[in-house]
């Protein structure tokens, strides 16, 4: 017999909503070049129950890492994201930054005189040697609090991409979510329509098994087998809650917050009421169905744990 068509109209559909949930998993970079040297921020975030930040920045730069966990924490709540920070000083501003000890160029070439002299010779200084002496080349650190400034705010920039992309994944999770939900009220709805035809076959066979005992059964002891059948068959609540949690979840995706927990406790809560169909059922068909949702929800929640 064909399965009629059933439709649920317990609230909004997921396409319905303007979708908020963002994914932990995505990646993002920027990059900048000035006078001074080049810089590129590279960000990659993975699922974490919490959000976990791995700064990995220049000498230079670790001054920054109070300041970039904070604009971390206010944009995220979950993921594990590394943070990569390489900077390539410009060689001409480092060698705009060379000055020579005049003074103790001096005291050298004096002394080299005073040496020669001593040595009878005219020998000319060897002036390459001259420049390997300590402090004659005086290395004038760049303008760093501007380069700092710079960073960061490329920082922010970078950090508002890396944003993006975690929605643009959340937009992917959703499209992978609303078949999968779809599939569940849709073997729910095959288990309504087949429970009435498995209650007429379960109750025909046990009164074929009655029969062929061939002797008198207690009253009571027909009714006691009677009510235990039915309760084996006693899965609308089940059905119900199954429904209820498909309706939470479109509602919860559609939230404008981090939802990840939520949905983590969802799959937790849709995966027990399966595992109690699969234990009641007494029909092949109630038995294909459970096997069915388990699979549809193990779906779910391997995309679920990506979210945020």
């Amino acid at each position: 017999m064909p399965v009629a068509a059933i439709s649920y109209h317990d609230g909004p559909s997921i396409r319905d909503y303007c979708i908020m949930i963002h994914s932990m998993t995505a990646y993002a970079s920027r990059g900048e070049s000035s006078a001074f040297g080049q810089i590129l921020w590279e960000l990659k975030s993975v699922n974490q129950r919490y959000l976990d930040v791995s700064p990995r920045l220049p000498e230079e730069f670790r001054v920054l890492e109070p300041q970039l966990r904070e604009r971390f924490k206010k944009k995220f709540s979950r993921g594990k994201i590394e943070v990569n920070l390489r900077y390539q000083p410009d060689p001409a501003a480092q060698a705009a930054t060379l000055e020579l000890n005049a003074a103790l160029a001096q005291s050298l070439l004096r002394q080299h005189e005073v040496l020669a002299n001593m040595a009878g010779s005219a020998a000319e200084p060897d002036l390459v040697r001259m420049l390997a002496w300590p402090g004659l080349i005086i290395e004038q650190r760049l303008d760093f609090e501007s380069e700092r400034a710079r960073a960061l705010k490329l920082l922010d920039a970078c950090i508002e991409d890396l944003s993006a992309a975690r929605a643009q994944e959340g937009r992917a999770i959703i499209d992978m979510l609303k078949p999968r939900l779809a599939g569940i009220l849709e073997q729910v709805a095959k288990v309504r329509h087949h429970l009435p035809e498995v209650r007429r076959a379960l109750q025909t066979r046990f009164e074929e098994r009655l029969e062929n005992l061939g002797q008198d059964l207690e009253p009571g002891r027909i009714e006691q087998e009677v009510v235990l059948q039915l309760t084996k068959l006693d899965v609308d609540e089940e059905l119900d809650r199954i429904e209820a949690h498909v309706a939470e979840i479109r509602r919860v995706v559609a939230l404008d917050e981090p939802v990840g927990r939520r949905l983590d406790f969802l799959m937790q809560e849709l995966n027990r009421e399966a595992n109690t169909l699969g234990s009641k059922s007494v029909a092949i068909e109630t038995t294909g169905v459970a096997v069915e949702l388990k699979v549809l929800i193990e779906q779910l929640r391997e995309q679920v744990q990506n979210v945020e």
